[in-house]
């Protein structure tokens, strides 16, 4: 029954909605950072308020887009090649999830107490952030690029039990 509402990419929809969504939590944290570190060198203090809001609905985002991956995860019937890989991804995608949070809760604090101002301690978490996403977007390359999650012909290899 629920694979007569699934696509030949193994989804309900016409095409996989995680990357969408996490492509501008990507953009956004790593705009963020780049607003900070402009701002902090610059005082140009407007790129501060930039960055907070960039930061703000990243937050947001990001758990819209551990969902969708979850989800994702759980049609595209990973074979055993995969599932180290996409285990550290989604490890990784829950721990960022919350580490973004924490990260943003900082922001707020410091965004009330002077937003024409961030430390370094801030600046040097918004780099292990920017590190941390950079490692994400690899896994979640390779899930793509090289394993084939949700394409066509790895969904059909799959179906026809030739991957396992």
């Amino acid at each position: 029954m629920l694979e007569s509402l699934l696509n030949n990419h193994n989804l309900p929809y016409p095409d996989t909605i995680h990357p969408i969504i996490v492509h501008f939590v990507i953009a956004m944290v790593l705009f963020a950072f780049l607003c900070d570190v402009i701002a902090y060198f610059t005082n140009n203090y407007r790129l501060f308020e930039v960055s907070w809001w960039n930061m703000f609905f990243a937050t947001i985002s990001i758990f819209i887009a551990v969902v969708f991956g979850q989800f994702e995860a759980g049609l595209a019937q990973p074979y055993d090649a995969v599932q180290p890989v996409l285990n550290l991804h989604t490890i990784l995608g829950w721990s960022l999830s919350g580490i973004l949070t924490a990260i943003t809760a900082w922001r707020y604090v410091i965004h009330c107490r002077n937003p024409k101002k961030v430390s370094v301690y801030y600046l040097a978490a918004g780099l292990v952030l920017t590190i941390l996403v950079g490692v994400q977007v690899y896994f979640g390359d390779e899930l793509v690029w090289v394993y084939g999650l949700h394409t066509v012909p790895v969904v059909e290899a799959v179906k026809e039990g030739l991957l396992r």
